[in-house]
């Protein structure tokens, strides 16, 4: 599983939505499923997927599935 795979499923488990509706322009309050709690349910997902500690800036800041690649890739996470 390469990296963005990985990066689609953890985004699947926070949110619980299917993976195929995940895609770059998947935006925070874009769907219901994907509020304030979710995203810091997402944040403790992905830290815990990428083995990564994301600081306050970043979990601001990762306001899309795409920006989100970005943020880890920041991180070291290769895509």
């Amino acid at each position: 599983m390469n990296a963005t795979d990985k990066l689609r499923a953890a985004f699947a488990r926070a949110l619980y939505i299917d993976s195929g509706r995940i895609a770059d322009e998947l935006a925070y309050n874009s769907i219901p499923e994907w509020d304030s709690v979710a995203h810091m349910a997402l944040v403790a997902e992905l830290e815990r997927t990428f083995d990564v500690m994301l600081d306050t800036d970043d979990i601001i800041d990762m306001s899309s599935f795409g920006r989100a690649r970005q943020i880890l890739a920041k991180h070291g996470v290769e895509f």
